[in-house]
């Protein structure tokens, strides 16, 4: 078996199936006012298993929801929505759950602001992953409580923060590697850098271009991948970069309970 970056490169799955899985399921979920609301279930886990549906969902930011949106979350039993801003970005546009029986969960995986961030995908990544893994932790934790779920995480994209919380989430179940990947990338599908908050902010705060500003809504599966990589290279699995953290085995092993059928 080979390995690269610290990654196994072989995979059980096929091209073919790892597409029809992450458009299966009636995976997004079209609502006014949100670009790339995903479920997360039917993907395969452990011991054979798979991901719970309409159970754990991904987001970008939630401050245009209207209150047709509103009833759809609703109706799904949602009782814990994720916010993974900044302050300034949460108090900028903040979210539209007003009326709605939920758990509002802030917790900011990016100390400071945007502006402060490389404006490299590869470096954010790693910067998210040596610097804020109390916080990424921290969020994971929020959907461990016996009664979070179902459950929304998201970001103003909802592809960076966002991508990366959920990525060593469905680590922790069991998922391939492939198929995580496959998923992250479905975000540059559905982002319009005219309508994403965080580009937007960024294009006026420091005068990027809009090439430059478009690259930043890419969702490459290789970087993903290297972060997964990066994970296990620095703590030798994603369980224990989450240990290290801050999350119990108690807590990972309610969330493998809530979250594989």
């Amino acid at each position: 078996m080979t390995r690269t970056a610290g990654r196994d490169t072989r995979s059980p799955w096929d091209q073919q199936e790892i597409a029809g899985l992450t458009l299966a399921y009636g995976r997004r979920i079209e609502l006014a006012g949100v670009l790339n609301l995903r479920d997360l279930g039917g993907y395969p886990a452990s011991g054979g298993g798979f991901v719970r549906g309409r159970t754990l969902l991904r987001s970008d930011a939630l401050h245009k929801l209207d209150a047709g949106g509103r009833a759809v979350l609703s109706e799904l039993g949602l009782r814990t929505v994720v916010d993974l801003r900044t302050d300034f970005e949460a108090e900028t546009a903040p979210s539209q759950l007003d009326g709605m029986p939920v758990r509002l969960a802030h917790i900011s995986i990016l100390s400071g602001d945007l502006q402060s961030l490389p404006l490299e995908l590869e470096a954010i990544y790693r910067y998210m992953i040596d610097e804020c893994g109390d916080a990424i932790a921290a969020a994971i934790r929020v959907l461990c409580a016996v009664d979070a779920l179902p459950a929304l995480v998201h970001c103003s994209a909802g592809k960076d923060r966002t991508g990366i919380v959920i990525a060593l989430l469905l680590a922790v179940l069991g998922v391939p590697d492939e198929v995580i990947a496959a998923d992250y990338a479905l975000s540059a599908t559905y982002l319009d850098p005219d309508t994403t908050p965080a580009i937007g902010q960024l294009q006026a705060s420091t005068g990027l271009s809009d090439d430059l500003t478009r690259t930043l809504l890419t969702s490459p599966p290789a970087l993903i991948l290297d972060t997964l990589a990066w994970v296990r290279e620095a703590s030798g699995s994603v369980d224990g970069y989450l240990v290290e953290h801050g999350l119990s085995p108690e807590e990972r092993t309610q969330l493998r309970s809530a979250l594989i059928i």
